[in-house]
């Protein structure tokens, strides 16, 4: 049942590292779908992840791409989803909450 609550605004909880290696993994198409429709905090989370170079493309992108469908973008989240998820089962990310263990 977790793992249906996980949704995309929830990956500003991801640790650093994990985002790091998530951003690795996903197409910069897909990226710019599914930021189209993400809260601030996310968008933040990921640009404060890249390059500072990287994060001027992705903006600029972001705002060339202009109007989306809403389809689309619940598209990219779900696909990108999908693949925090593959990494978190293989161990290679923890997503917000399911670490398990209390972190000091």
């Amino acid at each position: 049942i977790q793992d249906l609550m996980f949704v995309f605004d929830n990956l500003a909880d991801v640790d650093d590292r994990g985002i790091q290696a998530l951003l690795r993994e996903v197409s910069s198409e897909s990226l710019i779908l599914a930021l189209k429709g993400a809260d601030d905090v996310v968008k933040e989370k990921i640009f404060g992840n890249m390059s500072k170079r990287a994060a001027e493309l992705l903006r600029d992108d972001l705002e060339a791409k202009g109007p989306v469908k809403l389809s689309e973008v619940e598209g990219a989240q779900k696909e990108i989803l999908a693949i925090a998820r593959r990494m978190a089962e293989a161990g290679e990310i923890v997503l917000g909450g399911k670490g398990g263990e209390e972190m000091i």
